[in-house]
């Protein structure tokens, strides 16, 4: 049942704390096999065992935190030069993130598809505005280098809007939308570029694809 709490069957779940006013916290530790060193290929031993806080998904209304107690491995070869290192396991969370990767696909989607913002969705998960957007920029970011994001496009449309007035001169800031003006079911935004003249759209439309621009008829 614990497994399925926090939705990684192949972790031991060593205990939950549950502190008055305070989030719920879940202490899981991966399964590892015997670990092997990864510049030798000898048997390697077990340095440390840190514990690392991760912001998770709320647990029935309320704020929840995995704490994974991590291995920190060590090669005991004289002649080997990789010392020591951790183990990580991308499924619980990604490196230098403070969450869990099921909370930053969470959130990213919270804030990139509904348009929650970062303020709302960091209070209703009990943690502080950088945790969020650190996860939404690490997660959104690959979404949008992914090639096949935008897919097929027949006609785009441009529109300069006046995105904010910068500094003590309130100088104009100007950005472009470059839109899909034939998507089914109405125009899609596909990127936004800075200026408002043809740089952005002229530079965007040079990293996409031969094909993908061949098939673009307006």
């Amino acid at each position: 049942m614990c497994e399925l709490l926090v939705g990684l069957p192949e972790v031991n779940v060593l205990g939950v704390v549950e502190v008055p006013g305070e989030p719920l916290r879940v202490r899981v530790e991966c399964r590892v096999a015997q670990p092997v060193c990864v510049g030798c290929g000898r048997a390697a031993w077990v340095k440390e065992r840190p514990d690392v806080e991760l912001v998770d998904l709320p647990v029935f209304g309320r704020p929840a935190r995995l704490v994974w107690r991590k291995h920190r491995f060590w090669c005991p070869e004289p002649t080997c030069g990789q010392g020591s290192w951790t183990g990580e396991d991308r499924r619980i969370g990604a490196a230098r993130l403070g969450m869990t990767d099921r909370a930053g696909r969470w959130v990213t989607r919270q804030v990139g598809k509904k348009g929650r913002t970062v303020s709302e969705v960091a209070r209703e998960l009990g943690c502080d505005w950088h945790t969020v957007n650190d996860a939404v920029i690490a997660y959104g970011t690959a979404l949008v280098d992914d090639p096949d994001r935008i897919g097929s496009v027949t006609a785009i449309g441009l529109d300069e809007t006046l995105f904010c007035r910068a500094g003590e001169w309130r100088t104009q800031r100007w950005a472009t939308s470059i839109v899909d003006v034939a998507a089914s079911g109405g125009a899609r935004l596909l990127e936004m570029v800075a200026g408002r003249d043809a740089t952005g759209p002229s530079e965007w439309l040079e990293r996409r694809p031969v094909q993908w621009r061949e098939a673009t008829r307006f």
